[in-house]
């Protein structure tokens, strides 16, 4: 089997939602969250002129990117996110119905070809919480190195 690396992250984009409400809903902390109207922000923190149009909301579901390999893959985080938002089936159909989306954002680092397969139960459950998902392939250089499986 072939390794790869990668992330995975929820993000939730809304015209108007409270990202605290979010937060709550999901019992996960954002990386990076704003509400509707507030003030934009430059890269070092200076509040710009400018206000957010839409709300915005982003969790990591890795800590770092990981290493694919043994039990750990794309396909069983996926697996595990979906069984912990099923409780959140609710507030994602909430979201939904008032225009908000949610997806899960996978970024796959590759230096080979490698396969994914999402089972039957996972894509039911996607499309139960209405869940979006995108795949980011991105080709690592062989003289990059890929840490090694732990």
């Amino acid at each position: 089997m072939s390794m790869y690396e990668f992330t995975m992250s929820l993000r939730v984009r809304h015209p108007t939602i409270d990202p605290v409400r979010v937060t709550q809903a999901l019992g996960i902390e954002p990386q990076h969250s704003w509400r509707a109207g507030e003030k934009r922000s430059d890269p070092a923190g200076r509040r710009l002129e400018s206000a957010h149009h839409d709300s915005y909301w982003m969790s990591n579901l890795l800590e770092a990117p990981s290493l694919s390999g043994g039990e750990f893959s794309v396909e069983t985080l996926l697996e595990q996110a979906l069984a912990r938002f099923r409780r959140s089936q609710p507030f994602f159909e909430d979201l939904r119905a008032d225009s908000g989306v949610a997806e899960l954002d996978v970024i796959l680092f590759a230096r080979e070809n490698f396969r994914l397969e999402l089972s039957l139960d996972s894509l039911a459950a996607l499309h139960r919480l209405g869940l979006t998902v995108t795949f980011e392939v991105r080709l690592v250089s062989p003289s990059t190195s890929m840490p090694a499986e732990a």
